[in-house]
């Protein structure tokens, strides 16, 4: 199983427009990943609902989570996403 830990970018965090980017980005991975916060059980990236139900802020630090082949890519790749600015 993959993981990374990643800081949310977004000043707003993971709401609205941020929330819809990363789950668009998640729906089209080739494996299924997780997304989770500190205290709260992980949610499927896919799911808008899910991922704004986190209430994840800016500079929170979620956990993402994969496994299967090219896990390791769409970690790095969806990491790299929730780091940026994405209200934009």
């Amino acid at each position: 199983m993959a993981q990374r830990f990643v800081s949310i970018g977004s000043r707003s965090g993971l709401h609205a427009r941020p929330a819809a980017t990363f789950v668009q980005a998640a729906s089209q991975a080739s494996v299924p990943v997780t997304i989770a916060v500190e205290g709260k059980p992980p949610v499927a990236a896919g799911s808008l609902l899910g991922v704004m139900t986190l209430g994840a802020r800016h500079g929170d630090r979620v956990t993402l989570t994969a496994e299967g082949e090219h896990a390791e890519a769409v970690l790095d790749t969806l990491a790299d996403l929730l780091s940026k600015e994405l209200d934009a």
